[in-house]
């Protein structure tokens, strides 16, 4: 009778071990899956940093020109209210800012106004986009 116990208790305790070694090589299997999906995701990780950076890096050059835009267009009305008083006895710059608003072009706003090409582009140039009158 022990015999048969021993027997049985053998067959368990192999049973028990091919389920162990199964059970590792399975274990085994799903670690390199895991680590094969960590690379993936460290991977697209190492990518949209980049992207970002990239983002980034656009946004700042973006900042700094619209600083730089700025900076050079703001004493822009004050030189044209500076012009606008210059010469009474010429056509007004308001004048010429409605023949720009009306499609007139810098020659236009040079032989008609009386006004130097400088003057004609600025006048062109801080109208151009308003809407017409």
């Amino acid at each position: 009778m022990i015999e048969v116990a021993l027997l049985v208790l053998a067959l368990a305790c192999i049973g028990l071990a091919a389920t162990c070694v199964r059970l590792a090589g399975r274990l085994r299997t799903q670690a390199a899956e895991q680590a094969k999906r960590d690379a993936q995701r460290d991977q697209r990780i190492k990518e949209l940093g980049k992207r970002l950076d990239t983002y980034l890096a656009g946004s700042i050059r973006m900042g700094e020109e619209l600083y730089e835009l700025r900076r050079t267009v703001a004493p822009l009305p004050d030189k044209l209210q500076q012009i606008e008083q210059r010469d009474p006895t010429s056509l007004s710059f308001t004048q010429a800012a409605r023949l720009v608003g009306l499609g007139a072009s810098v020659d236009d706003l040079t032989q008609s106004c009386g006004l130097s090409r400088a003057e004609a582009e600025l006048v062109s140039k801080l109208n151009q986009g308003r809407p017409k009158a």
